[in-house]
């Protein structure tokens, strides 16, 4: 431990690797097989549990619990792994479960706010710069992409993915995957229209943009199947690194995509 702020009234294992700058408040629990980078930041009552690997400028708050065992009926027991990037914030009541099998990963990646009582379970993987809503659960081995907002109490069913840029509205529950760059809402969940003001904001190009929405257009106001839809797109509109993206994640999804 490198000049930590470690509170006589927390409990760290002897075991557990903590960076320079960290500071662990009053009852804060960090467990055995846990590393935390610098400069990171354990309130009270909070929670690292075994397998968990934190990277550099984290922010966990009261009663958020790290690495907690997987809820997974396959799960043995085995040392498993949360893999936590760096910069991200963990609001209060957040839960986060390790992997189910040695040889997995749940994984946080960087600059992520996740707010109060979220749920993120066993194998899940998200990206970057994400903001997880108030009490929203995200199920086993799902995935989300960079920079995907959630509003409050979403429900994400295992296995769905949902790609970069994308808006759910709160209250959503899904079982399909959500494609890139769209805003999602309503029940039962349906397109919405593309996500054009948080992309403008975040300097993706008019003509992009505009792109964007004539692929969607194809897809969902097409009448066409989505095969079908995904070969006019190649035909129609300009290839671009976020136009190949859309076919890509819509080519590869094995749960189908949310429909209009």
């Amino acid at each position: 431990m490198n000049n930590a702020n470690i509170s006589p009234l927390a409990y760290v294992d002897p075991t557990a690797q903590l960076g320079n700058n960290v500071t662990v408040h009053p009852f804060a629990y960090i467990d055995k097989n846990v590393v935390v980078g610098d400069n990171c930041e354990i309130k009270p009552y909070a929670s690292i549990l075994s397998g968990t690997r934190m990277g550099n400028n984290n922010r966990v708050f009261q009663n958020a619990v790290l690495g907690a065992e997987p809820q997974d009926f396959q799960y043995k027991g085995d040392d498993t792994i949360l893999q936590i990037g760096n910069d991200n914030v963990f609001r209060e009541n957040v839960v986060i479960n390790r992997a189910t099998f040695p040889d997995g990963r749940t994984v946080i990646g960087n600059g992520n706010f996740i707010h109060e009582g979220v749920h993120i379970s066993h194998d899940s993987k998200v990206g970057n710069s994400c903001v997880i809503g108030y009490g929203s659960k995200i199920s086993g081995k799902c995935i989300l992409e960079d920079c995907v907002i959630f509003g409050g109490n979403i429900l994400a069913s295992q296995g769905t993915r949902v790609g970069s840029w994308s808006l759910i509205q709160t209250g959503c529950r899904f079982r399909n995957d959500v494609p890139p760059y769209i805003v999602a809402a309503k029940e039962p969940i349906s397109y919405y229209g593309v996500n054009a003001v948080i992309l403008a904001h975040e300097g993706f190009s008019e003509k992009i943009i505009k792109h964007i929405s004539h692929a969607y257009r194809i897809i969902y106001q097409g009448h066409c199947s989505v095969f079908d839809a995904l070969l006019m797109i190649k035909d129609q509109v300009p290839m671009s690194p976020e136009i190949q993206h859309i076919v890509d994640f819509v080519s590869e999804t094995k749960l189908g995509i949310i429909r209009d």
